[in-house]
């Protein structure tokens, strides 16, 4: 190679250096602020989301005999069992619709508010593994986890057409707000689960908590007695229960009973509303930490 070729190979070209090629790079950082909550990078990763409420629900029922049956199933015979405790032994009042049914009803959201609040309030410390590795919004993960159990309520609610015909109760106009109850059954499961999973990531003890509250929960709520069951003086510190207005609004809207009274519906979805966007702005403000403490 003579000296005229080593010049036009050589990366020096009048007194010059070839630009060097720089890496770009990308920080991520948590979002800053109370209430800077950039909800739409959740929208822009729905198709995560969806990924883990199918896999959710397929691992839930992958090696089951009878498989999303015992969404049914399991329903149906907690229907059977507080017929027999509450309505033949112990008495208890339904408004005038037959047991069984009135209770089924009651079923039907306070199971999806149940399981989506025990398998929210751990999601966070369950997914370790994905938080310590990938980034995405970490809001994703208790959302999939709580409108999973919306599969559950789907099918659970195939079953009270066969119910209401049996017991010959016909659906009236009150059907068109049962979309609007399921929403804020939606918006309460939430809005427990935004809280318990952030709180668990710091204190463990919520694990062993959330079993309990559930129960407790449970027994606070109307789902084996009516609400016209609490003494008039007491009516609106219980309408503070958020599922109280939840229950009575499935029962209406599907049953056609008595009319919950706004002081019952009015503040239980004023709690919902309080505990979501606060839950929101909590789990938010902690997202910062879940990786350094997980």
């Amino acid at each position: 190679m003579n000296e005229s070729e080593l010049q036009q190979a050589s990366p020096l070209t009048a007194g010059t250096l070839a630009p060097a090629v720089r890496t770009p790079t990308v920080k991520i950082r948590p979002s800053r602020g109370l209430f800077h909550l950039d909800l739409q990078s959740v929208w822009q990763y729905r198709e995560l989301l969806l990924f883990l409420i199918w896999r959710d629900t397929k691992v839930r029922y992958k090696q089951a005999v009878i498989g999303a049956g015992w969404a049914v199933f399991q329903p149906l015979i907690s229907m059977l069992l507080f017929t027999v405790l509450f309505s033949y032994l112990a008495k208890l009042p339904s408004d005038g619709v037959p047991y069984p049914l009135f209770a089924y009803a009651g079923l039907l959201p306070w199971n999806f508010i149940a399981q989506a609040t025990s398998r929210s309030g751990t999601s966070l410390v369950g997914e370790s593994h994905l938080i310590s590795k990938v980034y995405f919004p970490r809001l994703i993960i208790p959302l999939a986890a709580a409108s999973a159990p919306a599969v559950d309520l789907l099918c659970a609610l195939l079953m009270m057409i066969p119910l209401m015909l049996w017991f010959g109760v016909t659906p009236g106009w009150q059907l068109l707000f049962f979309p609007v109850f399921v929403g804020i059954a939606l918006l309460a499961a939430l809005a427990v689960s935004f809280w318990f999973s952030a709180l668990h990531v710091k204190f463990r003890d919520v694990g062993h908590i959330i079993p309990f509250f559930v129960q407790f929960w449970m027994f606070a709520s109307p789902v084996v007695y009516p609400a016209s069951l609490i003494p008039e003086k007491w009516r609106t510190l219980y309408s503070l229960n958020p599922a109280v207005g939840v229950v009575e609004g499935f029962r209406w809207s599907l049953l056609g009973q008595r009319p919950p009274s706004l002081e019952t519906i009015l503040p239980s979805v004023g709690i919902v509303l309080v505990l979501f966007v606060s839950g929101i702005v909590y789990f938010k403000r902690m997202e910062r930490t879940f990786a350094d403490v997980i």
